[in-house]
């Protein structure tokens, strides 16, 4: 059991200046690490020391272990944050920290590779008495055997990569005749993201919701969960907007997948922060789905509603303590909704809208957590996951924190790319997610672009307004001028009057 003292976060962007704002409330010394293109970005201004890395591809920077450690020993760092994405489920990224007596702030190698890989994850919750469903039990062999498979559950089936996750090498089969093309492609798909082309299937579940379990272990033996996040709003089969806890949850289902959440966990001899991923039927049936051995990118919306910090809890057990807390002493206050702002078109199917962030204004008030990466001035590049930023809200009830997330997403400022606000406003403002009758196909089943209201920066509009009416008239200058303020003020007018 040691205090540490200094922590490098192998990591960029909204995540690593989390986890440096905990590392400064706990009087711990940071280290960022940059690429080029993230040379004055928010997380390497506020760190107490940076490390330059290497170029814009991670694959020259962010993803080079022998960088990240040799930043580690540059600067004295006696631990490793990896946050999330990048090396934060890499085995042996865990493995070679431990060789050079570093503190991974995560799980042990083993438990990264055994949950990392959904063939054994799924075999090994399989004999804990954890539901899957079904399929086949391991990676695929031999698609004649693959065919009786299918044909014994029935279509629809899911075909899904061994390794990987993100909604890589994963496809959707109806019918028999859809059944061998789609092998083919989600191998080709899985060769290419992960370098590895294996892949299992699995019985396709009606109206599915994807819910989550947050679980904590310490290594005294200790495993306790932070209850639960619905994540069913995806586009790619990556989410977009997030909720705690679950609307649809009893006590009793809530307590059923809260234990197997922590008999998973403790199958793989789990320590740190982690999650269990379940999909939940129409009949409110539970199945494991994966689970990600790292810091979730949704975790505020746990945080609100738990009053935990759940950096604060991976160093803690990263330093050898005990967790300060019993499950008894956990409780759900409120409602939390996330929404993921994305510098994306959802209007072309969410598609990157990359560019000079010319306006960044963020919303306030109570309740409203706001994580970014990025400021006013910065570019969205194409080098990186398009996130400009987490917002979150927090309310006693359900209604309120809509209510709350919708106000928020009003107030937010942002030009110069198209993100993804009019499509949270629309989903937030949807019967299906304001009753709570959702599930993962929220998106094809619900969504099109023309019924989302362009979120617009009005000044803009007044101003382009004003200007195209005065060009068309034939006055002189003088007289332009002043019809140029009265017919700005005008269009202000009659925009925000639409608006409402």
């Amino acid at each position: 059991m040691a205090d540490i003292k200094k922590i490098l976060v192998a990591n960029r962007g909204e995540i690593a200046l989390r986890v440096i704002h905990t590392c400064k409330e706990l009087g711990i010394e940071s280290v960022a690490v940059y690429s080029r293109p993230d040379a004055d970005s928010p997380h390497v201004l506020h760190a107490d020391e940076s490390v330059f890395i290497g170029e814009a591809a991670s694959s020259e920077s962010y993803l080079v272990i022998d960088k990240i450690i040799d930043a580690a020993k540059q600067t004295g760092a006696d631990a490793i944050h990896p946050g999330y994405g990048f090396l934060s489920e890499n085995a042996s990224f865990s493995e070679r920290c431990e060789k050079e007596g570093i503190i991974f702030i995560g799980p042990k190698p083993k438990a990264i590779s055994l949950m990392g890989d959904k063939t054994e994850a799924r075999e090994l919750v399989t004999q804990a008495g954890i539901p899957t469903p079904p399929g086949l039990k391991s990676e695929l062999k031999d698609i004649e055997e693959a065919r009786r498979v299918a044909d014994d559950i029935g279509y629809p089936i899911l075909v899904k990569a061994a390794a990987g996750g993100g909604g890589k090498g994963m496809r959707i089969v109806h019918k028999k005749e859809e059944f061998e093309a789609s092998i083919k492609a989600a191998k080709s798909e899985a060769r290419n993201a992960f370098g590895d082309d294996r892949i299992y299937i699995e019985k396709y579940l009606e109206q599915p919701r994807h819910v989550e379990f947050q679980i904590i272990a310490d290594t005294h033996g200790k495993i306790l969960h932070v209850f639960d996040r619905e994540c069913s709003v995806q586009r790619r089969h990556q989410k977009v907007i997030e909720e705690a806890p679950c609307a649809i949850l009893t006590p009793e289902l809530r307590s059923k997948m809260a234990e197997a959440a922590i008999k998973a966990a403790r199958a793989c001899d789990y320590i740190g922060a982690g999650t269990i991923e379940f999909m939940v039927d129409k009949n409110l049936d539970f199945y494991f789905l994966e689970m990600n051995t790292r810091l979730q990118v949704e975790h505020p919306v746990t945080e609100m509603i738990s009053g935990v910090d759940l950096v604060a809890l991976q160093i803690l057990v990263a330093e050898g303590k005990e967790l300060p807390f019993e499950q008894d002493d956990l409780s759900i206050d409120g409602h939390a909704i996330e929404c993921r702002i994305y510098a994306e078109d959802p209007a072309d199917k969410f598609l990157p809208s990359t560019g000079l962030l010319k306006k960044h204004r963020v919303p306030t008030g109570s309740g409203v957590r706001v994580d970014a990466g990025v400021e006013e001035g910065q570019k969205i590049t194409i080098n990186y996951d398009p996130m400009i930023s987490k917002l979150s809200v927090h309310g006693p009830t359900r209604e309120i924190a809509r209510k709350r997330m919708l106000r928020a997403l009003d107030e937010y400022e942002i030009a110069g790319c198209k993100t993804t606000i009019p499509f949270c406003e629309f989903t937030l403002n949807h019967p299906a997610f304001i009753n709570a009758e959702y599930d993962t196909h929220f998106v094809p089943d619900h969504f099109t672009p023309e019924k989302m209201q362009p979120k617009q920066d009005e000044s803009d509009v007044a101003l382009a307004a004003a200007l195209l009416k005065n060009a068309q008239s034939g006055e002189s200058s003088g007289t332009k001028q002043k019809a140029l303020v009265d017919d700005h003020r005008e269009a202000s007018q009659w925009w925000k009057k639409r608006r409402a």
